[in-house]
């Protein structure tokens, strides 16, 4: 027992130092990714919201699922942009967008706003051979057809037939372009075209502009490349390809700019609060139960050393002002879990037990409530993170993760960290008199 007791005190004082080798300094770390990584909120960025153009919809599609298709393609491009928990949410025919840590606001917009319909065309000739142009003596281009699989002749060739693995590389010079590669139908397309276009232009257009015309020097069938553009051309292509493109237009019709100094404000309130609340919660601990007080304190800074370290680890977690309040809560909720445990080991000192036997059973008869408490308010995580994700309330589903994550922790801080400590103590007699645990003497 006392084999096992000493094995759970060294890997809790390895998983501490992990955890703070994580933490410290918050805006980097030994381990895991750099910084915290923290939400609109609290670290600044936009709020932009687009008027959708319903008018060139599909007539075979609602208004509803046309606005449920634009919400996905746009959460796959804000994704694409790097951007955590970004909030993207329905309004009628509008859609509100929020972007956290965004640098450059006018390339966000033009990203997600942009329909994004990629085209493969090929100039116009007339009955000679020569090459149209218009009056202002501009090449005609009119769109690459072929025949598809079913034998029908396909009015045009677009981005539809991509895989969505379109990736940014560079060719031998160095310079960026965009790789591709078609599926089965637009592979048989794209040959038929580039073998009928050897050794001539073929026009690739984006939303009806041209953003290169290379000549085609080979028949291409599954694969090809993009490129004569910048590199932050070519990255947004890739992510507008992969993403799709929008079925109908978006406008933007409001846009407001959150301060980094106003949610810097917001944040350093609210670690004041927390810190004022956890510092009186500590005092009243230690004041009224003694020495398992000082050890819940010590087991508390532990619990939240290592939740910090879980947000830090978790890939993509954004932390924000209603995830921080999750946090806090279930701070107070580990504390909890430690009254009820001391008070049953209060209970079994003023029944004559020894401080080993009463430390066993006030950890083993305090189980019970701790479980049924702390399972309940998962239980409300849970339906906190549908009701998040079911009608686009990113913050609510922030919350609800926040309080998880803390809720657990909190039950290994007790049940482990605290019960660990304690034993410790009694095992080695460091501490032997009940009035440091709050008991008097009869």
């Amino acid at each position: 027992m006392a084999r096992r007791e000493n094995f759970l005190f060294l890997f809790v004082v390895i998983l501490v130092a992990l955890a703070l080798c994580i933490v410290l300094p918050t805006n980097s770390g030994v381990l895991g990714k750099k910084g915290f990584q923290y939400g609109l909120d609290i670290s600044g960025g936009s709020r932009l919201l687009y008027s959708a153009d319903l008018s060139k919809k599909d007539p075979s599609e609602t208004d509803a699922q046309v606005m449920a298709t634009i919400k996905a393609t746009i959460e796959r491009r804000v994704n694409g942009l790097g951007v955590t928990e970004p909030i993207i949410q329905i309004q009628g025919n509008n859609l509100l967008v929020e972007l956290p840590n965004v640098k450059n606001v006018n390339d966000a917009i033009n990203l997600i706003g942009q329909v994004a319909l990629l085209e493969f065309k090929e100039q116009k000739l007339d009955a000679s051979g020569n090459v149209v142009k218009d009056d202002s003596g501009n090449v005609v281009w009119i769109p690459a057809t072929a025949l598809g699989s079913d034998g029908v002749t396909q009015e045009a060739l677009t981005g539809a037939y991509l895989k969505p693995n379109t990736y940014v590389s560079t060719d031998s010079l160095g310079k960026p372009e965009v790789a591709f590669e078609w599926n089965t139908e637009g592979a048989k397309l794209f040959g038929e075209i580039t073998q009928r276009l050897l050794n001539k232009p073929l026009g690739i257009f984006l939303d009806s502009t041209l953003i290169s015309q290379p000549t085609v020097e080979a028949v291409i069938t599954d694969k090809g490349v993009i490129n004569n553009m910048t590199l932050t051309q070519a990255r947004n292509l890739a992510i507008e390809l992969n993403s799709g493109t929008l079925s109908v237009p978006l406008q933007v019709i409001a846009q407001t700019d959150i301060s980094p100094s106003l949610g810097q404000d917001s944040l350093d309130k609210s670690v004041k609060a927390g810190l004022i609340g956890i510092a009186c919660v500590a005092f009243f601990m230690i004041v009224y139960y003694r020495l398992p007080g000082l050890v819940a304190t010590v087991a508390l800074a532990i619990y939240a050393s290592i939740v910090l370290a879980i947000f830090k680890l978790i890939p993509g977690f954004t932390l924000t002002l209603p995830g921080i309040a999750g946090f806090v809560i279930s701070t107070g909720m580990a504390v909890d879990a430690n009254v009820l445990i001391f008070e049953r080991m209060k209970e079994e000192l003023k029944r004559g037990l020894t401080l080993k036997m009463a430390v066993a059973e006030g950890f083993h008869r305090a189980w019970p409530s701790i479980r049924d408490s702390n399972f309940s308010t998962l239980i409300t995580c849970v339906i906190l993170f549908w009701f998040g994700n079911s009608f686009g309330a990113a913050t609510v589903k922030g919350f609800a993760i926040t309080l998880a994550i803390g809720v657990l922790v909190s039950l290994f801080s007790a049940i482990t960290v605290t019960r660990t400590f304690l034993t410790q103590l009694v095992n080695n007699g460091i501490m032997k008199g009940i009035t440091l645990y709050g008991v008097k003497h009869d």
